[in-house]
């Protein structure tokens, strides 16, 4: 079980570290502002690049929960469903 929580620490914090990243850069309007890391990002991104910097840090906010919610909850429940389910012969 500690490597399933490792696994999932380490998802969530790779995916955290990128999505805070480009949440500074795409989603804080400006230093003053109450709303850093949450307000919505520019109506017109204005390049590729920008467009997929915003796109990859919506990526990463999802993979952090679910990844993480993966690793520490489902694999581990799943594991104990099968071993409550297996007959020892």
């Amino acid at each position: 079980m500690a490597d399933e929580f490792m696994k999932g620490f380490g998802l969530f914090s790779v995916a955290a570290l990128v999505w805070m990243i480009s949440a500074s850069w795409y989603r804080t309007p400006s230093f003053e502002s109450t709303r850093q890391l949450v307000a919505a990002p520019p109506e017109d991104p204005g390049t590729v690049f920008d467009t997929l910097g915003i796109f990859l840090g919506d990526l990463m906010f999802w993979t952090a929960l679910i990844g993480a919610f993966t690793f520490w909850v489902i694999i581990p429940a799943g594991r104990q469903a099968r071993e409550a389910l297996v007959v020892d012969e």
